[in-house]
């Protein structure tokens, strides 16, 4: 595909790095041509220094014969104007818009074909949020995703001596959970991936993914490791945008207290919170996390715009007494560093946001994309489509179907209609009505060799190489003849 990416910061170049990996044509635009020059000298892509609303910019990055435009710079005025003009003067088919105001997002009619024409607008922050609710609600997990309209989930967890499952063959686990069927799709150890057969042993210390109906996550959870006690009590430093959305979706259900400097911040944060404790001070000031008794945090999590900041609160947190610590870092160098330095989580937005980008440019039928493991690996949710002579898996068994070594179909969930709504921010409304629509005719079916996939099938697949992910979609693509 020939992609336009309006915006070289962390998200822009996040992708512009897994496009470029995957054979598509990139042109990058950005004001800085430092920025750009850096991304030149070490991705194969095209660079123009320019505004991104711009026509003329627009226009000398090859607009008029481009595939998609992806505006993901900082001002979503800017990505608004752009998409309208990709739309209105270069007729560009796909349009992406990265939106951080809540004051757009709530008004989805501003997207529309007869306003500013984005076909899809992505928020990184509330997905980031939410990303990070999910951790809060299950404390033990490293990474928790939803797929099939939150019907399924794939988990990573480590396991921990104790675990009911540690020392044991992966054969077991149906003997130990027998009224839950999982399925582990992966297994890293010592940051090598393992591909889980029936006699594979489950080590202290391994990172293991499985699947399984998201209703059953904690029954599994319980034999890979002792459970963690339920969260109650939550500090969050620092109050951007991220730690306010985060505040507002914990403060009903969590005692939460948000530390954040600037007195303004905190004045704003005081009129749209009212249950949480808004605290205004440093937050790797060891006087003040000692006076707000951060040994009795469940959860701390540092979200402050200032990678350093969050390092050094959340590993002095730890040391003080926090039961479990989150820190989010922008840069992916810092992520792999401080994992295994006394900091639970470290959480890179850019790799969490991507897979929402990337769900509209892999061909074939993609729901969702999740990148795993910082990039390394990925989670995707496609749609069969077909029949047995135009298709390679419809009317197959999985044992039948020829997947790449390191792909694992985990689940499948069968009548389950693909979501028609444009746009990926939506509101409580929308969400309320989608589940609304959700009955008892859809059908949870966790992968064996013997399941036989059928036309429709949303099929989750887990790939610990992205290297292999263009096999896959072929997989799933349907001869021309059907169409």
């Amino acid at each position: 595909m020939k992609i336009i990416i309006l915006g070289a910061g962390q998200v822009g170049s996040t992708v512009a790095e897994s496009l470029v990996s995957e054979a598509n044509d990139i042109t990058m635009v950005d004001i800085d041509p430092q920025r750009l020059a850096l991304l030149q000298d070490r991705l194969d892509l095209r660079t123009v220094v320019g505004n991104a609303s711009h026509p003329s910019v627009l226009d000398n990055a090859g607009a008029h014969d481009a595939d998609m435009v992806l505006a993901v710079t900082e001002h979503d005025e800017t990505n608004l104007v752009a998409c309208k003009l990709a739309a209105t003067l270069f007729n560009t088919p796909t349009k992406i818009a990265r939106i951080r105001s809540t004051e757009y997002s709530a008004y989805p009619e501003i997207f529309s074909t007869d306003n500013f024409c984005v076909d899809f607008a992505i928020s990184p922050e509330q997905i980031l949020t939410e990303y990070i609710e999910k951790l809060i609600e299950f404390p033990g997990a490293l990474q928790v995703l939803d797929f099939a309209s939150g019907k399924v989930s794939l988990v990573a967890v480590r396991a921990l001596k104790g675990g009911s499952l540690v020392g044991q063959q992966l054969q077991e686990l149906r003997k130990h959970v027998p009224n839950v069927d999982s399925r582990v799709a992966a297994i890293f150890r010592r940051d090598r991936p393992i591909i889980p057969e029936g006699g594979t042993v489950i080590e202290a210390e391994d990172e293991v993914f499985f699947i399984a109906a998201t209703e059953d996550i904690r029954i599994v959870m319980r034999e890979l490791r002792k459970m963690d006690k339920p969260v109650k009590h939550v500090m969050i430093a620092g109050g951007g945008r991220i730690g306010r959305r985060l505040g507002v979706a914990l403060e009903k259900d969590y005692q939460v207290k948000i530390i954040e400097r600037n007195h303004q911040a905190c004045e704003r944060l005081a009129s749209e919170l009212s249950d949480a404790l808004i605290l205004q001070g440093d937050v790797t000031d060891e006087t003040l996390l000692e006076d707000e008794n951060i040994a009795e945090m469940d959860m701390f999590c540092a979200l402050t715009n200032d990678d350093e900041n969050n390092i050094m609160s959340a590993l002095l947190a730890k040391r003080m007494g926090a039961h479990k610590v989150i820190a989010l870092i922008n840069r992916g160098a810092y992520v792999d560093l401080v994992q295994s330095s006394g900091i639970d989580i470290a959480i890179s937005p850019a790799q969490v946001t991507i897979g929402s980008l990337l769900a509209y440019v892999r061909h074939g039928d993609v729901v969702a994309v999740h990148s795993l493991r910082r990039g390394a690996a990925e989670a995707l949710e496609l749609v069969a489509h077909g029949d047995a002579r135009s298709s390679h898996v419809v009317g197959r068994r999985i044992d039948e179907i020829k997947l790449p070594k390191g792909a694992t179909i985990g689940a499948i969930v069968r009548g389950l209609s693909k979501s028609e709504g444009l746009f990926v921010i939506n509101t409580p409304l929308e969400q309320e009505e989608v589940a609304h629509k959700s009955n008892n005719a859809v059908k949870v079916i966790i992968a064996h060799h013997d399941t036989i996939i059928e036309s429709d099938d949303h099929v989750i697949l887990f790939v610990v190489n992205r290297k292999m992910i263009r096999e896959v979609e072929k997989l799933f693509q349907v001869n021309v003849g059907f169409l």
